[in-house]
């Protein structure tokens, strides 16, 4: 398990069983776990999901798959939260509200 600071500095935990679902569902992403603690710690932007969850949002012009890196994750309390998911995008959500943008 890996634990990396949000930008609202709650502590989020990536576990292996996460890790394991995120590229089973998204092979593409299988390198790029250091691109994914990146954008989790220093994100362009942090949306607003749709039920309670924050996609977090960086850009990588050398990714050859989407531009940009986006992890969901969620805040459960001030000193824990969890990966959702990652996965590449073209661009980052046009619908969703930006909470923070670099």
């Amino acid at each position: 398990m890996i634990v990396i600071t949000s930008r609202s500095g709650i502590p989020v935990r990536l576990t292996e069983e996460r890790w394991n679902h995120i590229v089973s569902r998204h092979p593409e992403m299988r390198d790029c776990r250091e691109q994914v603690l990146e954008t989790l710690a220093d994100p362009d932007m942090v949306q607003q999901g749709d039920f309670g969850e924050l996609p977090a949002v960086r850009q990588y012009s050398e990714l050859k798959l989407g531009r940009f890196v986006v992890v969901v994750y969620r805040e459960t309390c001030p000193d824990d939260g969890f990966v959702l998911t990652a996965y590449l995008a073209g661009r980052p959500s046009l619908r969703r509200r930006v909470i923070w943008k670099r």
